[in-house]
């Protein structure tokens, strides 16, 4: 009597290759050292958002907040993690040159409430709001959202008060957003400044 093998139709290997190949994309997509952000000079999205500030929660509309001046708007991809602790710091050591500036600075993330509800006092020191955007809509809104899982990546943006974005950083590192938005802000307000200035003409000899 004659036996006959019938090989699986998807092996070890067979099944190996694929998740491997799966695993090294995201790695890249989410590793990498810059994403593609909203081009400067473009429409910035308008949003509305729960949002909470040292544990008092309240609702963040970007419409009112830019009518008090320029927004740095800032994704990060999870509270409490190593990067993401490290660029809230950074954020609320430097608000008093934001203040200085007539800048707010709203953080967002994926993460729910009651997180970020803690992280706004231990990481934040409530010096500034943090928004959660639970599904990554406002994230894609501003194509600031990681494929293949619902996070964000970390990307900063400022936008002047007419809507328009006028800086837009996307990196992996937490270094250089809160350098980068700062700049861009004293830039924008000495531009105002320039702006403002009228030349009289010359009094007749």
């Amino acid at each position: 009597m004659r036996y006959f093998y019938r090989r699986s139709r998807w092996s070890l290997p067979g099944l190996c290759l694929p998740l491997a190949g799966v695993m090294a994309f995201a790695g890249f997509v989410c590793f990498s050292p810059a994403r593609a952000a909203l081009p400067v000079g473009s429409q910035a999205p308008m949003f509305d958002a729960q949002a909470t500030s040292n544990g008092s929660e309240f609702d963040f509309r970007l419409a009112d907040a830019l009518r008090q001046g320029p927004v740095v708007l800032y994704f990060y991809p999870a509270a409490f993690t190593r990067g993401c602790t490290m660029e809230a710091h950074d954020f609320a050591n430097a608000m008093d040159q934001y203040k200085a500036l007539g800048a707010t600075v709203i953080g967002v993330s994926t993460d729910d409430m009651h997180t970020l509800d803690r992280f706004s006092v231990s990481e934040g020191h409530g010096r500034f709001p943090v928004a959660t955007d639970p599904k990554g809509q406002i994230a894609r809104m501003y194509d600031s959202h990681l494929p293949l899982v619902n996070r964000a990546s970390r990307t900063s943006y400022v936008i002047a008060p007419d809507g328009k974005v006028i800086y837009a950083y996307s990196a992996l590192s937490p270094k250089g957003h809160v350098s980068g938005t700062l700049d861009a802000l004293k830039q924008w307000r000495a531009a105002q400044g320039n702006a403002s200035k009228v030349t009289l003409p010359a009094k007749p000899q």
